[in-house]
């Protein structure tokens, strides 16, 4: 990734500046009214992302002089024309459609160009990862027919592959780029606008008043923090450097090494990608792609992702522990009530969208009046600014409440009214002014997050158009289903490993389209439910931005923390060890993810799986009670190691085993202890 030409919200200015306005806005206009066709927002949504990421990143930018601005200018000519082409998709809709693969000569140019534009943008955000292995997909679909054995297809010309993937539904404009356009880019709106209303300072002020004063306090503000910021925020990389510029400093300051205060951080932010409401664009990826209603995901996200950051909060407990290291004075720390008193109101917009997320309505339309209802409350408060009479800010509030339920009756359009009416009135009592600035500022930060996962999306088409082209992930599946009918745990362990390869370099968006696209379908059929067989592979796609050598949360947190992104994966796979267990021991106990067996084998699975969660820590960090010599933390991991399955006999083993264990151990910390005293 490159950190260093990242852009920070304060640096778009210029023409740039007003395309980021446009492009949130023309989001915001097509989720809420559907004026064009679906084909034709995704090829506008690609063609806006691509202006940005080459205006953003142009040519040449390190260097100086002629070159640099031959550079820029170069920048701006392939981003326009990106653009201009993908206004080709919504002109010639019709002919497109009735043409239905016969290429003319100006689809052929349309069509490489575009391809090759998302190919280079991705490569200019993301690094060389993942557009080379959609290059090796691509040369698959196009010379394949020469390879030899069962891995030969029938072969395809060139206009078929261009065709599939420049023009049709599975290639970039595929489902991923249909969730971007739609879905995701609400979601990180509605993220961008609750952070520039000051959701990032309640989040950090309850997490340092709750935790702050306990052993290793700061490491857990952290996990805290971070877990709260993916209620509102699915972007793992994007938590590390908002919530990281805070806590990862304050960990260094408190005694954590540089590495593993930003292995902290990494693992806590990249939990937001499966922290319910708002999960990582996968979570939408995954409903479009299996067919399941949005709320059956967070259904079976729920307790994976709170035993996740159970999994960190007991790591940075242990490795406290070990270190010896202390909380914050208490009367340091920030009062968490006072906070939640300040700023309850914008717990507002998230609780009427968990509310209408579980009442049954679309994401979209759950989207757009959370995110509404967010713009409201800023510009509600900015109208209010010098009223001091409570009766007449209760009768406001009570009004505007009543005006807003007219999203139900008079649709989306409501939003847009209510909220001319709140700016125009702005205006005229001359006060407002920072709330104006708010707003626009968090349209642009909208536009700016989302290009990482749009071009992600994009690009990521080719490997299942060619996939859908060639028919090869049915070939590998059944050398896979072939060794998981002899083992299924065998089965798992080859697709975690193939997510953990995957990942280097590669965000998770990219890794679960593949990774699904591949090995999902056979976990299917070797008896493993529809929706574990998909959160198995979301799961370990985000430890796969954890794992070294190449984990991008780490290399994000790696400017905060002055360390080396290698030294910080190492950390973070250290602190997230523990979680590994969690999608095999739902595997193996569907109810973990509340996919049947009642509330009581669901309560049982969670109390294996915190116990195993447990002893797994313990041995990988050498703690519990005191320090684990090198036998009892084995001990402690073989314990755990049983509790995964589910047999009766392997629990008995690991619940006898652990009970053992935990007796020996307070026997011989209490001894040690008695010596000492002595």
């Amino acid at each position: 990734m490159h950190n260093d030409n990242e852009t920070k919200p304060g640096q778009l200015s210029g023409a740039i500046f007003w395309i980021a306005i446009a492009f949130s806005c023309f989001q915001l206009i097509t989720a809420a009214f559907s004026p064009l066709s679906s084909q034709g927002v995704r090829a506008i949504h690609v063609g806006f992302v691509i202006l940005l990421v080459f205006a953003l990143h142009p040519p040449f930018h390190r260097n100086e002089g002629a070159l640099r601005t031959v550079g820029k200018v170069l920048g701006w000519t392939l981003g326009l024309t990106g653009f201009v082409f993908s206004l080709y998709h919504w002109v010639f809709e019709a002919d497109l459609t009735q043409r239905a693969g016969e290429l003319i000569p100006m689809d052929w140019v349309i069509g490489v160009v575009t391809i090759a534009l998302v190919f280079e943008a991705a490569r200019r955000v993301m690094g060389w990862g993942l557009p080379v292995i959609c290059g090796i997909f691509l040369a698959y679909g196009l010379f394949g027919q020469y390879l030899p054995g069962a891995l030969a297809h029938r072969g395809f010309g060139m206009d078929q592959v261009v065709s599939a993937l420049g023009f049709g539904t599975e290639g970039i404009y595929g489902t991923p780029t249909y969730v971007s356009s739609t879905y995701i880019f609400l979601f990180i709106l509605f993220g961008a606008f609750l952070e520039q209303a000051g959701m990032i300072q309640l989040f950090n002020d309850f997490a340092m008043g709750t935790v702050g004063h306990t052993r290793g306090g700061p490491a857990k503000v952290s996990v805290i923090s971070s877990g709260l910021m993916g209620t509102i925020n699915g972007s793992g990389v994007a938590n590390v450097v908002t919530t990281g510029q805070f806590t990862i400093p304050l960990m260094k300051r408190f005694g954590y090494s540089s590495a593993f205060a930003g292995g902290v951080e990494a693992t806590s932010s990249m939990g937001g990608q499966i922290m319910p409401p708002v999960m990582g664009a996968v979570a939408f990826i995954m409903s479009e792609t299996i067919n399941v209603p949005y709320i059956a995901i967070v259904k079976a996200a729920l307790i994976p992702a709170i035993l996740y950051f159970a999994t960190a909060f007991w790591m940075v407990h242990l490795e406290a522990g070990r270190k010896g290291l202390m909380g914050l004075p208490k009367d340091e720390c920030p009062n968490p009530w006072t906070a939640v008193r300040l700023r309850w109101y914008l717990l507002l917009p998230l609780v009427g969208l968990v509310a209408l997320l579980f009442s049954g309505y679309t994401p979209l339309f759950s989207g757009t009046v959370g995110l509404g209802l967010t713009v409201i409350l800023i510009f509600g408060a900015a109208v209010l600014t010098g009223v001091r009479g409570l009766g007449l800010r209760a009768v406001f509030w009570v009004l505007l409440g009543l005006a807003c339920a007219g999203f139900f009756e008079f649709g989306v359009g409501t939003f847009f009214v209510l909220t001319a009416l709140l700016v125009a009135i702005t205006y005229l009592r001359r006060v407002g002014a920072d709330a104006r600035a708010l707003a626009v500022q968090a349209l642009v930060d909208g536009a700016r997050h989302a290009l990482p996962v749009a071009i992600a999306c994009a690009l990521v088409g080719v490997i299942i158009g060619v996939i859908n082209l060639t028919g090869v992930a049915a070939e590998l599946g059944g050398h896979i289903i072939a060794i998981g009918r002899e083992s299924l745990f065998l089965a798992l362990l080859l697709t975690m490993v193939t997510c953990l390869v995957l990942g280097m370099g590669i965000p998770t968006i990219p890794n679960y389209i593949i990774t699904s696209s591949l090995a999902a379908p056979v976990l299917l059929e070797l008896g493993v439910p529809l929706i574990v067989s998909h959160m198995f592979v979301f799961y370990f796609g985000i430890m796969a931005d954890l794992t070294p050598p190449v984990a991008l949360a780490a290399f994000a947190a790696a400017p905060i923390a002055r360390e080396s992104g290698l030294k910080i994966s190492l950390q973070a796979l250290r602190v997230a060890i523990a979680g590994f267990i969690v999608p095999f021991m739902a595997v193996y106990s569907p109810a973990l993810m509340l996919q049947g067996g009642g509330a009581l084998a669901t309560a049982y699975v969670v109390f294996k799986a915190l116990i195993a969660i447990g002893m797994w820590g313990a041995g990988a960090i050498g703690f519990l009670f005191g320090p684990l010599n090198l036998l009892e933390r084995l001990a402690a991991i073989v314990a755990a190691s049983f509790l995964v399955a589910a047999l009766p006999m392997t629990d008995e083993i690991g619940l006898a085993a652990v009970v053992a264990f935990l007796a020996w151990h307070v026997w011989r910390t209490r001894a040690a202890r008695h010596s000492t005293v002595a």
